[in-house]
């Protein structure tokens, strides 16, 4: 089973222009605030990748968790200006 190369486990395609929602949670953070950019292809290269860009950008620490970017605080403007200089549309 370690070679399965089914369309279930396969890697999302990376489009050149992409939609990312960035929202704002606290539920389950102990009141801490995350910003979630979401809308992200399922590609765990890619998105550890924009996870250190937009990391490194902001600098805060995040992590990557389930097709989405977490980063640390309301990094809300920081992000949307990092995410619209690579070309992509920014909801939120």
């Amino acid at each position: 089973m370690d070679d399965c190369r089914c369309s279930a486990h396969a890697p999302e395609r990376v489009a050149e222009r992409l939609t990312a929602v960035l929202r704002i949670e606290t539920k389950g953070r102990g009141g801490k605030c995350v910003t979630v950019v979401d809308g992200l292809p399922r590609n765990a290269a890619f998105l550890k990748q924009l996870a250190s860009e937009l990391k490194r950008a902001c600098g805060t620490g995040g992590t990557v968790s389930a097709g989405t970017v977490e980063v640390q605080g309301d990094q809300r403007d920081r992000l949307r200006a990092a995410l619209r200089a690579r070309g992509w549309t920014v909801k939120g």
